[in-house]
């Protein structure tokens, strides 16, 4: 790690601010995942983090060895990374832009206590609707652009992979596609730049017998737009899916795969885009965001892109951070 980074921190001590549904799932993700030898978890419900550090920590005889309990801001100093879930849950008939007001207010009680621990590792924000809270944590902080980044897109992308992989009857890690702009509704399957190993969509999917791209390409994004409201409607809330996209966020960052996720980080005139936070694919190390990856895209989505972005900037325009 250098110095401008996590040199001075526990590179395998990791928070998670926020312990309900999502946080919950993502710490039992990560426990799992071998990755940290320490897990903090803040609630400002403390019974509720302690209950929750208490259940997965029994978990651990069958995984690997981790320090889990609950505590407070003063235990963030020396953490490498910060996951900030804390937020209202989305409700049966609410968008995740529905919940900014709520959210807005709850980030502006967090990051004041992170920023003033002097806390020097990378912040990722999971909370909902996350672009536009991963432009207000890099405001509220002041920290470097590429220390704070949201789980964007990452969940989008794998449901639109699986969603693939069925339709066309392969194994889904062999797609590669990308969900990209808002991570909500105005969100836009980079259809462009699909291809299954590397064999472009359209050319795959009539090897596989299908031939009516469009009404394919519809039909699953908006199943991939839709799933959420889906799970919400079914179970009220969602949370393993997320878990899962944030232990892989976390992997690519402790073990500075470089990867290519789609997360939510800062813009500054790519696509035409400026000053606000958006999913779109991008090298994922131990220092954050390294760079952004162009990737192929039409006209349309291009488009598409831009009105997504102009969305959330008058959202965020509403509600002056």
């Amino acid at each position: 790690m250098n110095e401008n980074c996590l040199n001075c921190n526990k590179v395998r001590k990791v928070v998670m601010i926020g312990c309900g549904f999502v946080g919950a799932a993502c710490c039992f993700s990560i426990m799992q995942s071998g990755l940290f030898s320490e897990m903090v978890l803040i609630d400002s419900d403390k019974a509720k983090a302690e209950g929750e550090a208490l259940d997965i920590s029994h978990g651990v005889p069958f995984a690997k060895p981790i320090k889990i309990y609950a505590g407070d801001y003063d235990d963030i100093k020396d953490a490498s990374l910060i996951i900030i879930s804390a937020g209202a849950n989305q409700k049966q008939g609410e968008t995740r832009l529905d919940l900014v007001k709520k959210n807005i207010s709850i980030f502006k009680s967090i990051i004041p206590e992170i920023k003033k621990r002097n806390y020097k590792g990378i912040l990722l924000v999971v909370a909902n609707p996350v672009d536009i809270l991963t432009t207000v944590a890099i405001k509220l902080s002041g920290f470097s652009e590429n220390k704070v980044l949201g789980s964007g897109t990452v969940l989008d992308t794998a449901r639109l992979k699986n969603e693939l992989g069925n339709h066309l009857n392969v194994d889904s890690r062999s797609v590669h596609a990308f969900i990209i702009g808002e991570h909500g509704d105005s969100e836009i399957a980079a259809w462009s730049s699909a291809n299954v190993s590397g064999i472009p969509l359209n050319k795959f999917c009539e090897m596989r017998g299908h031939f009516n791209h469009e009404e394919a390409t519809k039909r699953i994004a908006d199943n991939v737009k839709n799933s959420a409201y889906e799970i919400i409607e079914k179970k009220k809330a969602t949370y393993y899916g997320v878990a899962m996209a944030v232990k892989r966020i976390c992997e690519a960052i402790v073990r500075d795969e470089k990867s290519i996720l789609p997360i939510s980080s800062m813009m500054h005139g790519e696509y035409g885009i400026e000053g606000i936070s958006l999913s779109m694919p991008a090298i994922v190390g131990k220092d954050g965001v390294e760079t952004h990856v162009p990737i192929q895209l039409s006209e349309t989505e291009t488009a598409l892109l831009q009105k997504s972005a102009r969305t959330l900037q008058d959202i965020l325009k509403q509600n002056e951070v």
